[in-house]
């Protein structure tokens, strides 16, 4: 089985400073058909959840360019440049 880990749990934020969310997988990510597949998504409240991020570092149409991600193998990094009050929610 796949184990991933994600830090912190929580993250006090102001609007306005950067922000950086890990996971850590307990296998490597990175599949034979060259394809990582570690995705990060948003869910705001009382929403569904929302792509940000496919493999690992590709950001979805229409996602703010404050939004990055980076990583690979098992290693990976959600970055909000600047934080904004709508970017609240659960990744």
């Amino acid at each position: 089985d796949i184990v991933m880990i994600q830090t912190p749990l929580s993250l006090p934020v102001t609007p306005g400073e950067p922000a950086s969310i890990s996971c850590r997988s307990n296998q490597n990510l990175l599949h034979s058909d060259g394809n990582t597949y570690l995705h990060w998504y948003l869910q705001k409240p009382g929403q569904s959840p929302q792509l940000l991020i496919y493999g690992g570092s590709n950001r979805f149409a229409g996602v703010p360019d404050r939004f990055s991600g980076s990583g690979s193998g098992t290693d990976f990094t959600l970055k909000i440049s600047q934080v904004e009050a709508e970017d609240v929610g659960v990744y």
